[in-house]
């Protein structure tokens, strides 16, 4: 029989109708032990979902039996076969699942049809079937496309606040329970890492491609995985059993031109917050380092940061290695202060400060064993003659 836009051409003989309205029940217990026996998913349902999908099987067959009589497009409309289930069910049965029922419910009907109907309708029953299941299957598409839409676009609005909390240095425990709802396991420790975006005026749709494709690269490599604008910056948090800050530098490529700084290891995404503001602080001063690799750890940028007026930099100047150092003793600072204004010449300060240049060598072994930066080298020179500056401007 001819078909036009998915509906017969031609009704079908009434005796095929009524055999079918009389057939209804078998082939509903033919369905449901057709699906438990070649869906493997099935099994993994609930008994409440199994018996709920049981409903929609009859009701597929019978809006298949009112579409026969009146082919009016709501009998083959996916979310009117679903209105008879709770809503928890369509959350449980995903698209692909969805077509594998239709499909063996056309089975069903082609196997047991001549069970049923006259043997000159057999044909015209399958052939039929076919049409409606067509149908079926295009509206589910549909309706799976538009909830995924719906669900992608709440969750970038969680997504976008989570980010924002983060950078606000939130701090309370429904920062795990909102990550988790966006698929966040939270198995490992926590980094931030922030990069510039494209120029909205520009091109916004940029914006979003560079952030969509970022956090599919992101979610290659870990699960925990969130990425938003803040402002003028791309904010990226990622975490994981793996080492967060190695995924962080494999991603730098993803990120648009312009520095990209990764902030300091957490805990957990509850404190990710401390590891933001470390990196949009080495993000803004980054400008006073010349040349600063990409990416650049926050940590690396703490002289920068200090000069712009950062106090957590200014904090751990003072802390982490102005306070150890004092604490080890003056022979270690006064070598440290004299080899660096010397121009870092051993002879020079052992001349300064009346020693063999081998202990001033020795001294300088001791001050990286005891703050884990090295005099001799330029740039972590530079982070101590720093953190002598700042240590002595905040001490009594």
């Amino acid at each position: 029989m001819p078909q036009r836009n998915g509906t017969p051409a031609d009704p079908p003989d009434q005796t095929l109708v009524e055999d079918l309205t009389a057939a209804t029940p078998a082939l509903v217990s033919a369905a449901k032990d057709a699906m438990d026996a070649e869906l493997p998913w099935y099994g993994d349902l609930s008994a409440h979902d199994r018996s709920w999908l049981g409903v929609v099987a009859q009701e597929s067959i019978t809006r298949f039996i009112s579409w026969l009589v009146d082919p009016q497009p709501a009998s083959t409309s996916a979310s009117e076969l679903f209105r008879v289930a709770p809503p928890e069910l369509a959350r449980s049965i995903s698209l692909q699942n969805t077509v594998a029922v239709i499909r063996l419910l056309v089975k069903v009907v082609e196997e047991h049809a001549h069970e049923f109907v006259a043997t000159g309708n057999v044909d015209q029953l399958r052939e039929l079937a076919l049409v409606y299941s067509r149908e079926v299957a295009f509206s589910a598409a549909e309706v799976y496309a538009r909830a995924a839409e719906s669900r992608g676009a709440w969750d970038a609005r969680q997504e976008a606040l989570l980010i924002d909390s983060i950078v606000r240095g939130s701090t309370d425990d429904s920062l795990r329970s909102r990550a988790s709802t966006l698929g966040w396991i939270g198995s490992g420790r926590t980094v931030v890492v922030v990069g510039t975006a494209p120029n909205r005026s520009t091109d916004h749709r940029k914006i979003d491609s560079v952030l969509v494709d970022l956090r599919s690269e992101m979610r290659r490599h870990t699960k925990d995985a969130l990425v938003g604008l803040h402002g003028e910056r791309i904010i990226a948090v990622i975490g994981g059993k793996d080492d967060p800050i190695a995924i962080a530098r494999s991603l730098t490529s993803s990120f648009p031109e312009g520095p990209v700084v990764i902030g300091t290891l957490t805990e957990s995404i509850a404190d990710a917050g401390n590891s933001a503001r470390r990196a949009l602080a080495g993000i803004q001063a980054i400008v006073a380092w010349g040349s600063a690799p990409r990416p650049a750890l926050a940590e690396d940028l703490l002289p920068e940061r200090a000069l712009n007026g950062d106090p957590l930099a200014r904090a751990t100047l003072v802390g982490d290695i102005y306070t150890p150092l004092v604490t080890a003793g003056t022979p270690l600072v006064d070598t440290l202060e004299e080899y660096l204004a010397e121009g870092r010449s051993l002879e020079g300060a052992a001349r300064r400060l009346y020693v063999h240049p081998n202990t001033v060598r020795y001294r300088l072994r001791r001050i990286s064993e005891v703050v884990g930066w090295d005099p001799t080298d330029a740039r972590e020179g530079y982070v101590l003659q720093t953190a002598l500056a700042i240590g002595r401007l905040t001490s009594p």
